[in-house]
């Protein structure tokens, strides 16, 4: 019981940090993605049927550290992005998934 508090915890802090840090004005980088860049495949990953990625969203998924991506991918919801269309992400740009993410 405890633990599971915890880690929802947990998640609850990192959806606050990246609620904070995507709506300040300064660029931080997540996962080795500079929040900038993180518009750049906002389409590919909302909505029912999303566009797929185009070069310069892979550019940024093939940069991003994607075994650090799978720690956030319960708070994907809470930014208006479709986990399963996310997910799918990688493998439309030519990449893998880690083992276990």
């Amino acid at each position: 019981m405890a633990q599971s508090s915890c880690k929802t915890l947990v998640q609850w802090l990192v959806a606050a940090l990246l609620i904070a840090l995507l709506g300040g004005a300064q660029a931080v980088a997540i996962c080795n993605i500079d929040s900038s860049q993180l518009n750049l495949c906002r389409a590919a990953v909302t909505g029912q049927n999303p566009p797929p990625p185009d070069e310069k969203c892979c550019a940024v998924v093939r940069q991003a550290n994607l075994r650090c991506l799978c720690s956030y991918k319960s708070t994907l919801p809470s930014f208006g992005i479709n986990p399963k269309n996310a997910l799918a992400l990688p493998g439309k740009c030519g990449l893998q998934w880690p083992p276990n993410c």
